[in-house]
């Protein structure tokens, strides 16, 4: 049965081996064909999900970035799959920042509906489902509902960027702003400090992949208080690749780079 408490287990299980990994710091790396890192831990990780999922309901596809993406012909018949990244932030552990998630997300007719975020090595945990909010876990304590409200572009703003992906298209959609602190952090972890209130928006004016931001985005949609936030982004596209987005602005507040 897919309860909300079985899927952040499966989520947990994951984190320990990642920051079993992460403390030995002997994980081999090697570049898969886009270019982009991969570690022992991110199939390690990857092969608990998946078994911990299936054991839940085999009936429910499985993709992760970690496994062959299956035609869009075949993905297309999926109106619910899970969608995984094992270990969003390769790059952060690699780097030993200790910005590194491992996200998990229940997608539906295109839209995340569960969502999980587990930073193992700040030991959090944040989670949402759909009539059920967003929740932030702190190691062994009890869980604090999330609530956020979506900004205006002259609101006194704290934007959350990428500390791997800076970039000239992102300097100039803050530029007419009100933007009065800057906090760099890694990973789907962005997503989850807007859902916190620990910063009020999340440009990203680049491509991301759509397990990079499922979990997050979920958490994030369901923080809005007292209803959840319209969500941007779509999933199980032809390609898998999202475009720019912002996440915390209301939207018809802003236009994107080559809207």
């Amino acid at each position: 049965m897919v309860t909300m408490k079985a899927v952040n287990e499966v989520a947990l299980r994951a984190a320990a081996v990642v920051l079993e990994g992460y403390r030995a710091g002997d994980t081999w790396v090697r570049a898969k064909a886009d270019g982009s890192p991969v570690t022992a831990v991110d199939l390690a990780a990857d092969a608990i999900i998946r078994e911990g999922l299936r054991a839940l309901d085999p009936a429910i596809p499985y993709l992760s970035e970690e496994h062959e993406i299956p035609p869009y012909e075949v993905r297309r018949r999926w109106s619910r799959y899970w969608l995984v990244d094992p270990l969003d932030g390769t790059k952060e552990f690699v780097d030993r920042t200790g910005e590194f998630t491992v996200n998990v997300a229940l997608i539906e007719d295109g839209v995340p509906v569960l969502g999980v975020v587990a930073a193992p090595a700040a030991r959090l945990l944040y989670y949402a489902r759909v009539g059920e909010g967003a929740w932030r876990r702190d190691g062994d304590g009890p869980p604090r509902r999330l609530r956020s409200t979506l900004s205006r572009p002259s609101d006194p703003l704290r934007v959350v960027e990428s500390r791997s992906h800076p970039s000239a298209a992102l300097e100039a959609f803050l530029e007419p702003l009100n933007v009065v602190e800057r906090v760099k952090s890694g990973s789907s972890l962005k997503l989850c400090v807007v859902a916190e209130g620990g910063a009020d928006v999340y440009p990203r004016l680049g491509p991301t992949m759509e397990w990079d931001v499922a979990a997050g985005d979920c958490v994030h949609r369901h923080s809005g208080y007292p209803e959840p936030h319209p969500g941007t982004l779509r999933y199980n596209k032809p390609s898998l690749r999202n475009g720019s987005f912002v996440i915390g602005l209301r939207p018809g507040t802003y236009v994107l780079p080559g809207d």
